[in-house]
């Protein structure tokens, strides 16, 4: 994490997500990737059989740089500008570099709480806490890459509020 990302979230005061979520959005950014790549091999086909007019292995290898940025710079930036905080009665996410989104939830708003897991985030025992809101736009506010232990205890922190504000 370089000094502009450190700086970023200390200013904001946020908990920074776990560490592991860089591996899964780095395999999720690989998967991609092996995709193109092979898109960009089957132009290469057809630039060898002379059916575009372009020197050999232009494609694969622009590809091969896009995607090397991909999987190893850019997972690490969306990981540096994502973070969350839980107040005594609300619970705030940030997230985005370019297009920033900062999101409050008053647990007096929450209508019910999901944890849910990938299969990438089963991998490294991590999850999704999914809040929803009554209303329709942004009434589902997911919060990924927290341990599982960790959003399971936010859930059913979350819930005891939300009982303590119906009695």
């Amino acid at each position: 994490m370089n000094a502009l990302d450190s700086r970023h979230r200390a200013g904001e005061g946020l908990t920074p997500l776990h560490p592991d979520h860089v591996k899964v959005l780095r395999i999720e950014a690989a998967i991609l990737s092996v995709v193109l790549l092979i898109a960009a091999s089957a132009l290469e086909i057809a630039v060898r059989a002379g059916e575009l007019p372009i020197p050999g292995f232009t494609f694969f290898a622009i590809w091969l740089v896009v995607a090397i940025v991909l999987v190893w710079r850019v997972p690490m930036r969306r990981w540096s500008y994502k973070g969350y905080a839980v107040d005594q009665d609300r619970l705030r996410t940030v997230r985005g570099f370019l297009w920033r989104q900062d999101t409050i939830v008053p647990f007096s708003r929450v209508q019910h709480i999901d944890v849910t897991q990938g299969p990438l985030e089963r991998l490294f025992d991590l999850a999704t806490l999914v809040v929803h809101t009554a209303g329709t736009h942004n009434a589902s506010v997911p919060l990924e890459g927290i341990k599982r232990d960790r959003a399971e205890a936010m859930r059913d922190s979350i819930r005891a509020h939300i009982k303590r504000e119906a009695a």
